[in-house]
């Protein structure tokens, strides 16, 4: 009897908190951002070249987005959700 109550009193325990979701979301929109803005520029016809690949967006904007996305996503895995530190409960 006292194992059941004692299971009826505990909650349960996430390891993320909501501000580390709300930043995981924002990581996650970035890279999907990223890998959009990667996509496209080919050509229909395999025998006519199409510079449109090398422009900056491809090369320099999509990527740098997509790294921006990873940092975030690795900032809010390693967030305190409790804000203080050394906190404990």
């Amino acid at each position: 009897m006292g194992d059941k109550k004692r299971k009826e009193t505990t909650k349960p325990v996430f390891v993320f908190g909501k501000k580390n979701y709300k930043f995981m979301f924002i990581g996650l929109a970035c890279i999907a951002l990223g890998f959009i803005l990667m996509s496209g520029g080919g050509s229909d016809d395999p025998n006519v070249f199409n510079p449109e690949i090398f422009n900056f967006r491809r090369i320099r904007l999509a990527p740098m987005l997509v790294l921006l996305g990873f940092g975030i996503e690795i900032y809010a895995i390693l967030l305190n959700p409790t804000g203080g530190s050394n906190s404990k409960k």
